[in-house]
């Protein structure tokens, strides 16, 4: 929390109509005039030790605590008149047997499959029939989540087709919403980075940013391509945000980081690379507006707002050609897209970028266009309001 509500929380507070309350196991999230409800999970060592089960373990613990913190509340008299919730972890299971009455609008983000999306992507890393299965029993909640909602949203048409089609018509479109006031060309911005470098707009800066550095995010490929971008360019700098954790996927079979692994076996001039771990994100909107191209590649997985982000302020995107990076970025329009799997691909369009950046100067205007018509707050907030205050009044959306 608040998660991927935060603009449309910011949004309902501005309008100041609605009274809203939040039930989070965070306790650090705090906003003036939003009510708060934490809860917390019992003994972890409950959980079922069945690798099928677990996940449907935790999101029933998940969602049994809090329909028990909602059950303190219907007592008190409290009585939502919607409820938004992200089924992902099993918090909403029970809802409905707390507020029978209450509208349950879904986040419908992601659903697992063995094939077709993330899973068994890459050709070297296919799971035995085992973990398919595994996979196809964690959707069990949100099956149950599905049944239990009134209505969904999903923030891409892509992510949205990863659901059954039994629950399509109840499922609608619509984008979170980026800052494009924060995030906009300044070709006066500069950054300095750790060593004291100064960066500026016009400079050959390489951009990539990700929660976590892994394979989930094309980090491999990425730092494969550098070699020779930092050879035929040798103003160029490389600069990476992420962390070395794990968000999705695996670590490295012997207990390195991705980072780690990835530098040892690329070898690099340490000099013109700099990892920023997780940047405060003035620093990452810098960032941003001072690079000369920005690369971003995933897996056919959820969409990252950083590269709507990057289109915001005006980046050249050179992005993977996979189905959630292809609904947005249309080759050689507002981007370029890249096979994910390919660091000779991903290298020779950087280094064409640098050498020839007039080129490309429609590109980098197109996408900000395209960030601005399709993913500004001010385009998708509205209809992300009116579809609560419809599911509020007892009517189903059109």
């Amino acid at each position: 929390m608040p998660g991927q509500f935060r603009h449309l929380i910011a949004r309902l507070l501005a309008l100041g109509q609605d009274r809203l309350v939040c039930v989070s196991r965070r306790s650090d999230f705090v906003a003036p005039g939003v009510g708060r409800v934490t809860y917390s999970l019992p003994d972890s060592g409950l959980q079922s030790p069945n690798l099928f089960l677990a996940p449907l373990d935790l999101a029933v613990r998940h969602g049994l605590q809090v329909a028990r913190a909602c059950e303190v509340l219907a007592r008190n008299g409290f009585a939502p008149d919607l409820i938004v919730a992200h089924p992902g972890w099993g918090e909403s299971l029970y809802l409905k047997e707390v507020f029978p009455q209450a509208p349950l609008l879904h986040y419908c983000e992601y659903f697992y499959s063995a094939h077709g999306a993330d899973t068994n992507f890459d050709p070297d890393e296919q799971q035995d029939l085992e973990a398919n299965c595994v996979t196809r029993t964690r959707n069990a909640p949100l099956l149950l989540g599905l049944e239990a909602c009134d209505w969904g949203m999903s923030p891409t048409h892509w992510q949205k087709s990863r659901h059954p089609l039994a629950w399509h018509d109840k499922i609608s479109v619509l984008f979170d919403g980026v800052d494009t006031e924060a995030a906009r060309p300044d070709r006066s911005a500069s950054l300095v980075l750790p060593d004291g470098t100064t960066l500026r707009h016009g400079d050959e800066v390489v951009t990539y940013v990700a929660r976590s550095l892994e394979p989930y995010r094309g980090f491999p490929s990425f730092m494969r391509a550098l070699p020779r971008i930092l050879r035929e360019r040798p103003a160029a700098r490389i600069v990476i945000v992420g962390t070395d954790e794990i968000s999705y996927g695996k670590p490295p079979p012997d207990g390195r980081s991705w980072r780690v692994a990835m530098l040892d076996e690329v070898g690099l001039d340490s000099a013109r690379l700099h990892f920023l771990g997780r940047a405060a994100y003035e620093t990452y909107l810098r960032l941003l507006q001072v690079s000369a191209v920005h690369v971003y590649l995933t897996v056919p997985f959820v969409l990252s707002w950083s590269m709507i982000e990057a289109m915001a302020a005006g980046c050249l995107v050179i992005g993977s050609a996979t189905p959630p990076v292809e609904e947005v970025i249309e080759h050689e329009r507002n981007g370029i897209l890249v096979d994910f799997f390919s660091p000779e691909a991903i290298a020779e369009r950087v280094v064409d970028a640098l050498s020839q950046p007039s080129r490309y100067g429609h590109i980098r205007e197109a996408a900000r266009w395209s960030a601005l018509s399709r993913y500004s707050l001010e385009r998708c907030l509205p209809p992300q309001v009116a579809l609560l205050r419809t599911l509020a009044q007892g009517k189903r959306p059109g």
